[in-house]
């Protein structure tokens, strides 16, 4: 593949002002499908500010200071219990048909603790007795060579599995799986309302990014470019990356008060729930070496990863498409180049090296190739958010939300017509960028195409 420079001014897509909001129903059926799967008297979920995206799929609920737990039991019963600060919140929070109760020992120390029964003593309360079968599901789980002999293994923490062992016969079994499998986890594959409140997100922090590159100069501070996102308040699933200089750059640091200077290598990066955008390139208004050299070769593998991804295709395949090309350049993926996302910014990954798994309908994937090596002072990315749908999913999207559909439909059409990618039916962008690629930070409409 070709590539060249060309004078492209980015779009107005339109950008989304009212988050959607998912129907309880939807919640109250994932809560069924996930007791049904795991096979358990009793699932306990558990979260926490970081690991909330299971809690939050299954109930809408996010702790904001604290840990939180949703306890589903027999006859559809369900307990969301939360600690001083979330019960409020709860209310708010809560979209499923869950009764409240207060757990203290998720509180904070220093708070009164000691109104509400111990936990151990709240399970029994709401049901749970010795012979019960317990599945806890936690923020991620071990493959089989990581288990740790004669230990839970479980990814909460140990108070809550020896709270919950103390009260039945058989230890608790971890089914985090049955939410987070890359492959048939009910989280790996979204329903048309979950998909459009991905787009939300993954659409206003993709332009964030835009308007953070656009107003970045010489001689302005790292935060002073950050400043410029325009940022209103939207739910992050990561902090704010800026990272910028002449010597090794480190995309995940926060920005300071360094002053950007002419020729630094630069980053950014901003993650809301639903898609994170990430671009990194040169303070420069051209650089033919640095084109050549790193941003093309770079972008070539952007290039086949949107050209090849599509349903039916295997996470291991795309993992050698994208590895082939970049070898090209000299460079290779540092990490996955693509994985699940959600509400939490990396969920899991079908695309791994030699995976059989396949990308489906209904997959929301990051674009996320991080290339190595690289010499001090470059970095390159060019990371969105996409969504793969099957002609039903498609027609449902088209339906139901027309506006959300107009906006994908036209990112389709400036990714063939514009920057001249052949990219599949089945593949939806949900960032308002895609594609979209500036190695030149002073020059941001300069953006690489295929001839």
């Amino acid at each position: 593949m070709n590539l060249e420079l060309k004078n492209i001014k980015l779009p107005d897509f339109g950008i989304p002002e009212d988050r959607p909001v998912i129907p309880k129903e939807v919640y109250e059926e994932r809560c069924s499908k996930l007791y049904e799967a795991a096979k358990c008297d009793w699932i306990f979920i558990y979260g926490d500010r970081e690991h909330f995206g299971n809690l939050y799929y299954l109930s809408g609920f996010d702790p904001r200071f604290e840990e939180a737990a949703l306890a589903i039991g027999p006859k559809n019963k369900k307990y969301l219990l939360v600690g001083n600060e979330g019960f409020d919140y709860s209310f708010k929070a809560n979209k499923v048909d869950a009764e409240v109760l207060l757990t203290q020992s998720f509180s904070l120390l220093g708070q009164d603790r000691t109104q509400a029964p111990r936990l151990d003593n709240i399970l029994r309360e709401i049901g749970m007795s010795k012979e019960d079968t317990i599945g806890v599901i936690g923020w991620k789980y071990l493959e089989e060579t990581e288990t740790i002999p004669h230990a839970s293994n479980i990814f909460i923490p140990a108070m809550i599995v020896d709270g919950i062992n103390s009260i039945i016969e058989k230890p608790v079994v971890d089914v985090t799986k049955v939410l987070m499998n890359p492959t048939d986890g009910l989280r790996a594959i979204n329903e048309v309302e979950e998909i459009v409140g991905l787009e939300f997100g993954a659409a206003r922090a993709s332009m964030a990014v835009n308007r953070i590159i656009e107003g970045s100069n010489n001689g302005m501070t790292e935060f002073q470019a950050v400043s410029n996102m325009g940022y209103a308040g939207d739910p992050l699933s990561a902090h704010i990356m800026f990272s910028s200089g002449k010597d090794k750059i480190i995309g995940l640091s926060s920005p300071t008060a360094r002053e950007l200077s002419k020729g630094d290598g630069v980053t950014t990066a901003v993650g809301y729930w639903g898609g994170l955008s990430c671009r990194a390139g040169l303070l420069a208004d051209y650089d033919e070496e640095f084109l050549n050299e790193q941003a093309i070769p770079y972008f070539k593998g952007i290039a086949a990863w949107y050209e090849y991804a599509a349903i039916g295709v295997s996470g291991g395949d795309l993992f050698e498409k994208v590895s082939e090309v970049l070898a090209e350049g000299g460079l290779r993926p540092a990490l996955n180049p693509g994985h699940l996302t959600s509400m939490d910014e990396w969920l899991h990954t079908p695309v791994r090296p030699n995976s059989q798994d396949v990308i489906q309908s209904g997959m929301a994937i990051q674009l996320d190739i991080i290339p190595a090596p690289l010499v001090d002072g470059v970095i390159l990315n060019c990371e969105d958010s996409v969504v793969f749908a099957d002609e039903n999913l498609r027609k449902q999207l088209a339906e139901k939300y027309p506006e959300v559909w107009k906006r994908i439909t036209l990112r389709q059409r400036f990714l063939r017509e514009e920057i001249g990618l052949n990219i599949d039916d089945s593949l939806l962008p949900l960032s308002s960028n895609p594609g979209y690629y500036s190695p030149f930070w002073l020059s941001p409409e300069s953006v690489l195409t295929a001839k």
